[in-house]
C-alpha cells in the first residue's frame, strides 16, 4: 500500500536545551516560536563539581485521530546511570502542536556528557546530549549557564 503512514500517537518533533523562547503569531494566525541560546555544550561555571538546572523545550505534535492526552518522560542519563527524571502530562489539541518545558538539577563532577532521553507514552526515545567542558580560562569569556538566570519564556496556548 502506498501513501503517507498514519501517525497514531503524540510525536516529539524537537527537543532542545535553550536559554529563552518567545511565542508570537505570524500573518494568518500561524504560530512562530523564537528560540534563543540553543546549546548542547557549555563551559563549567566554576571548578568541579558544578550543579546546573538547564531548560529543555520539547515540541510535540498530536494527530487528529488522537485524544491529545499523553505522558512525557525525560530520563537524564550519564552512561547507564539515571541521574534525574522528569515525567509530565501532555495535553495537546488533536491536529495541533504543543510544547512542554522540562528542568532537572544536574551535577557534573568532571567534564562529561549527560543525555536527555525524551519519550511519549513509553515510545521510542529522542536523545539530546548536554556536554560540560572544563571551566573557561577567562571567567568573563564564559557564558552564563542555562538555569543560572536569564530564563525567559512565556508559556502560551498551543497553536497550529
Amino acid at each position: 500500500m502506498c501513501g503517507t503512514p498514519t501517525i497514531q500517537s503524540v510525536q516529539i518533533m524537537s527537543a532542545l536545551f535553550i536559554e529563552h523562547f518567545d511565542m508570537r503569531q505570524a500573518a494568518g494566525g500561524a504560530a512562530r516560536i523564537d528560540l534563543g541560546g540553543v546549546h548542547f555544550s557549555m563551559a563549567a561555571p566554576g571548578p568541579f563539581p558544578v550543579t546546573i538546572t538547564p531548560h529543555m523545550l520539547v515540541l510535540v505534535r498530536c494527530p487528529e485521530t488522537h485524544t491529545g492526552l499523553a505522558a512525557l518522560e525525560v530520563r537524564f542519563m550519564r552512561g547507564d546511570e539515571q541521574v534525574a527524571r522528569n515525567v509530565q502530562p501532555l495535553s495537546v489539541e488533536p491536529g495541533k502542536f504543543g510544547y512542554n518545558l522540562v528542568q532537572a538539577e544536574l551535577t557534573f563532577d568532571e567534564p562529561t556528557t549527560i543525555e536527555a532521553h525524551c519519550r511519549v507514552d513509553q515510545g521510542d526515545a529522542v536523545v539530546i546530549p548536554l556536554t560540560m567542558s572544563p571551566p573557561a580560562d577567562d571567567p568573563e569569556a564564559a557564558e552564563e549557564p542555562a538555569g543560572a538566570g536569564g530564563w525567559t519564556g512565556t508559556p502560551a496556548a498551543q497553536s497550529g
